[in-house]
């Protein structure tokens, strides 16, 4: 766990298609001064709108998370909002020239890729944490989000997929050291192929192959090479939920356990949060270590 923010250390630049669009996109990280956030740019409108990654800023999470401000969206931006989480990115700037992010492999491993080779850049502010004190819980029609005390960042994601290639998987993970880099950021985003043929007619997934995504038939993964891991359908969900969570703005201090959850529901998860404010508080570790020295 870190104890001072970071950004970026140089810029970082990719392109590549949006999902849905079908559009060539391209995208750059810049650094960006403590307490900034992650904000993304639409370079590509007048006035360039700047669009703060925060849970109140959600538009949209029907097929991605998408937020919107200033007359302007930015759409899919969950795998690089994991990245800037499981990495420690606190504060970066994020120019596009497109509504959508581009989807690359439909993993996180580009995005994580271009962020350490940028290098991270510690800074002479403290980073702060949410301690959850008391356990709160979202529940409804079989999904669930729950998240408990805990010293360390934890996430825990179970699905249950009616499909002979999925079924019931779960994926654990404390994020420490490279955990993120190693166990998670290459699970790809996947879907079924009779989804994805229907979105095609509805104008949407124009961008969407058998490069970005596990697609999966009634039986079986048709992509050729197979999974990276047996159980990346879980994996993939545990990625865009720390996306998605770390639209609280700072991170958090507990264990986070999901159940068939997905954008829509970890948002309205992230409002509850919010509303349950006896059950967290702020703090640094800085302060949280005098504590204890002083105890």
């Amino acid at each position: 766990m870190q104890r001072y923010q970071h950004t970026v250390a140089g810029e970082a630049r990719c392109k590549g298609v949006g999902l849905h669009s079908g559009r060539e996109v391209e995208l750059s990280i810049k650094p960006a001064p403590p307490n900034h956030g992650i904000r993304f740019s639409r370079i590509d409108l007048p006035n360039r709108p700047t669009i703060c990654a925060i849970f109140k800023n959600v538009v949209d999470t029907s097929l991605a998370t998408v937020i919107g401000g200033e007359g302007a969206i930015v759409s899919t931006i969950e795998h690089l909002m994991s990245s800037f989480a499981g990495l420690g990115v606190d504060n970066a700037l994020v120019e596009i020239n497109s509504y959508e992010l581009p989807i690359l492999d439909g993993s996180a491993a580009p995005f994580a890729r271009m962020i350490t080779e940028a290098g991270l850049k510690e800074q002479d502010s403290p980073r702060y944490y949410f301690m959850v004190r008391q356990p709160i819980q979202l529940a409804e029609n079989g999904r669930s989000v729950t998240i408990y005390p805990d010293e360390q960042a934890r996430v825990t994601c179970n699905i249950d997929f009616p499909h002979p290639a999925m079924g019931k998987q779960t994926v654990s993970i404390t994020l420490s050291g490279n955990a993120f880099e190693e166990d998670i950021c290459r699970a790809r985003t996947f879907g079924f192929l009779h989804e994805l043929e229907f979105m095609k007619q509805c104008g949407l997934a124009k961008g969407g192959t058998l490069d970005n995504a596990i697609v999966l038939d009634e039986e079986k993964v048709i992509n050729e090479e197979g999974l990276r891991f047996e159980d990346e359908f879980a994996r993939h969900k545990l990625l865009d939920c720390l996306g998605d969570f770390s639209l609280l703005g700072i991170p958090i201090l507990g264990h986070i356990v999901t159940h068939k959850s997905g954008h829509a529901f970890n948002h309205a998860f992230l409002e509850k949060f919010f509303q349950e404010k006896d059950c967290w508080e702020t703090t640094t570790l800085i302060a949280r270590e005098k504590a204890v020295m002083q105890a």
